[in-house]
């Protein structure tokens, strides 16, 4: 249900724009040679290039998770091991760096490749005996190589439309290990956050309006990423849907700011991992997996439009949680910063 209810808004917005925008008769190109011609440096698979056009791009993501929630409810960490379990996350501190190549061979098509580098660290604190012992993992590698197209449908009247198809393929790994107070000096495998890929073959299908005037610009974009089959490990993560609206202000020819809201719908793991305990630690409990949230972002576009760093761009975007509701118990998710760099040719 909540899928149509993402669905609905999309259209409806959508539909107003294109209304509004039919009304004043542009007869303009949407132009992305502005610095508000890509959206928050957060949203991908935004725009296109026309026939010939390259780009390169680097994003730096940093994404802090503190604290329990059950439900949209705070929860302590001795409720949570009164819950049964033995074991509970304090903080999940996540890094990661984003590679991106964009080629399109006509003006229609664009093809989109991502390549990306995980630091995952998880502080946590394990209950025995009446006592309580703090420690820590980590894991970090390459996740998963996303390949893939966009299609260009439309590009008039200050206004633009493209879907976007990707596979992810599974290269990253869902092996990671690391030593715990009970298994040590052994490893043993982490539990599903603490993985870098998903382990199987994922499709993600997405829709992208953007419209334009004078000095303001906005954009939705409707995406859903779909797993197919369990991995080696007998499961696979869930579905994610997801749709970001945002809207900027051209306040220079090198400058824009930017206001996203992001509605963020995530299913709950499949299967279940034979190597691990769900009743050791509530991370490898796939019932505390998934959830509902919106997402609020504040962010900025550095463009330069002549000069010798023509094509280049910068973007930045802080953006923190609006609304939570995750299912079972949960490290609640706090703030994520988002960095990047991009040059097109």
């Amino acid at each position: 249900m909540k899928k149509f209810i993402f669905l609905g808004i999309f259209v409806f917005l959508s539909s107003l724009i294109i209304a509004q925008e039919k009304e004043e008769k542009q007869l303009t190109n949407w132009n992305g040679n502005r610095p508000d011609g890509h959206a928050p440096i957060s949203v991908m698979g935004d725009h296109y290039h026309s026939k010939g056009g390259i780009m390169f791009s680097y994003r730096y993501m940093s994404m802090n998770m503190k604290g329990l929630l059950s439900g949209s409810d705070e929860v302590s960490n001795t409720e949570a091991h009164d819950a049964g379990y033995m074991v509970t996350p304090l903080e999940m501190p996540m890094k990661m760096h984003m590679l991106g190549a964009m080629y399109a061979p006509t003006d229609r098509i664009t093809l989109v490749a991502m390549a990306m580098y995980t630091q995952n660290d998880m502080d946590l604190q394990m209950r025995m005996m009446g006592n309580i012992v703090p420690f820590s993992t980590s894991s970090s590698g390459f996740g998963d190589l996303k390949l893939g197209m966009i299609y260009k449908f439309l590009n008039k009247n200050s206004q633009s439309l493209h879907g976007s198809l990707n596979f992810s393929l599974p290269t990253g790994s869902i092996e990671e290990m690391d030593v715990t107070p009970m298994s040590s000096p052994n490893e043993v495998q982490l539990p599903y956050p603490m993985q870098l890929g998903s382990g199987t073959f994922d499709t993600e299908l997405g829709v992208t309006y953007l419209g334009q005037k004078e000095t303001i610009s906005w954009g939705n974009q409707l995406k859903a990423i779909v797993r197919f089959g369990d991995n080696s490990n007998d499961y696979s993560f869930g579905n994610k849907y997801e749709l970001n609206n945002w809207f900027a202000v051209k306040t220079d020819d090198w400058l824009s700011f930017s206001v996203r809201l992001q509605g963020l719908i995530v299913d709950e793991i499949d299967g279940t991992n034979p190597n691990l305990n769900p009743m050791m630690v509530t991370t490898a409990d796939t019932t505390n997996s998934g959830g509902s949230y919106i997402n609020g972002g504040l962010g900025f576009n550095l463009y330069a439009p002549k000069g010798s760093l023509k094509g280049f761009r910068l973007g930045f975007e802080y953006a923190t949680p609006l609304y939570q509701d995750v299912n079972g118990i949960q490290l609640e998710q706090k703030e994520t910063i988002t960095v990047g760099l991009q040059y097109a040719l």
